[in-house]
């Protein structure tokens, strides 16, 4: 744990310093026991570099909060309680002033100064890929992100999503059956586990993966909080997946920071009947990369090896269709419609439903059955 990562933490916390002017000093020091001496010549050259000719040192560090920063750092007995805390908590602590602070996160415009940290600190040097997605995709799409997410980790990506049910949820189990693993962005402290339906694969993701989040320890899941931490799940990564995604999704909040953050963006397509689809063919139309194979996102990562032909993953089409696949379609059938149109009895087209379905051709769901694929 960095001691100099406990002392940003303590001058936080004791003196309400806000996110942006603390980054500016973390940026200006190393260590902020070196702010009460600092140069005022350098300081304010760093200041006009910074922020511009308009900008005045003493907005960014006058002689009261210099002041406040001794008594701060003079109480040792707060420095050790909250070595306790994290201590307690199986936690660590990254700061913006440490070398191993990812640097991709760093270049955003709003880096979060803190990271509290649970699970294997070294996952922060990784190449990270963001795979996120609805909170109640169909079997199709979990599907998809399970299979897109193991195979970009099997082939050397850190997955990062943000915990939630449905798609984050299929891409960190697929990741963390690999070495590279997965790291969780949470929208709460990192001692907390939200969902709460989760917990094993919380339990999974501190021990074998990374939990990150900018709250403090015992941060409740405050619904402001998770738009805000999109930006850091698209920060550290290189690109965003977005495997099915309605109109008001938050997967498009994070695809939108991806963009603004000059990452890649792609997107699973989906049927237009689908509303859980209409995010992602929306992605694609604002010129989001269609993605049906991982040729198509290494393609656009040159700094990665190509995927041969073995190890795309794609619609599955081995064998012929099965017939009743021609009756039925990308929106929900009923049953009863359906056997009208096959002149199958209810039994029969039941039990050939049940076969498709564990083959992952349709899928149930309210209104009756539909293809998947």
């Amino acid at each position: 744990m960095e001691h100099t990562a406990i002392l940003w933490l303590l001058l936080q916390q004791q003196l309400n310093i806000p996110p942006a002017r603390l980054r500016a000093l973390m940026r200006l020091v190393a260590c902020p026991r070196q702010l009460p001496g600092i140069d005022p010549q350098q300081l304010q050259q760093f200041v006009l570099q910074r922020f511009g000719e308009d900008a005045a040192s003493q907005q960014l560090l006058d002689q009261r909060l210099r002041d406040d920063i001794v008594e701060s750092l003079a109480d040792t007995g707060a420095v050790q309680r909250l070595v306790e805390q994290l201590q307690a908590a199986d936690c660590q602590l990254v700061s913006l002033a440490d070398s191993d602070y990812p640097w991709l996160l760093s270049e955003i415009a709003d880096p979060p100064p803190l990271l509290f940290l649970r699970g294997r600190r070294e996952l922060l040097a990784a190449t990270m890929l963001a795979v996120v997605g609805s909170r109640r995709p169909s079997r199709r799409g979990e599907q998809d992100a399970y299979a897109f997410a193991g195979a970009l980790a099997e082939r050397g990506f850190t997955i990062a999503s943000g915990m939630a049910m449905g798609i984050d949820g299929a891409a960190h189990a697929a990741a963390l059956e690999q070495p590279s693993r997965s790291v969780a962005v949470l929208g709460c402290g990192v001692d907390t586990c939200y969902p709460r339906r989760n917990q094993a694969l919380y339990g999974q993701l501190a021990e074998r993966g990374l939990l990150i989040s900018e709250y403090a320890l015992g941060s409740p899941p405050l619904p402001h909080q998770f738009p805000r931490r999109n930006r850091i799940i698209s920060g550290l990564s290189v690109g965003v997946l977005v495997v099915e995604a309605a109109t008001n999704s938050g997967s498009l909040i994070t695809a939108r920071q991806a963009l603004e953050q000059n990452r890649e963006v792609f997107a699973l397509p989906g049927s237009i009947h689908n509303p859980a689809s209409r995010g992602c063919n929306a992605l694609i139309r604002q010129g989001a990369k269609l993605v049906e194979t991982l040729d198509d996102i290494y393609e656009e990562l040159p700094a990665l090896p190509a995927a041969g032909a073995a190890e795309r993953v794609a619609v599955d089409a081995a064998g012929a269709e099965p017939a009743l696949l021609a009756l039925l379609e990308f929106a929900p059938l009923s049953l009863e419609s359906l056997a009208a149109r096959s002149e199958l009895p209810v039994p029969s087209l039941l039990a050939a439903l049940c076969e498709l379905e564990v083959s992952g051709w349709v899928e149930q769901c309210r209104g009756g059955w539909q293809r998947c694929r």
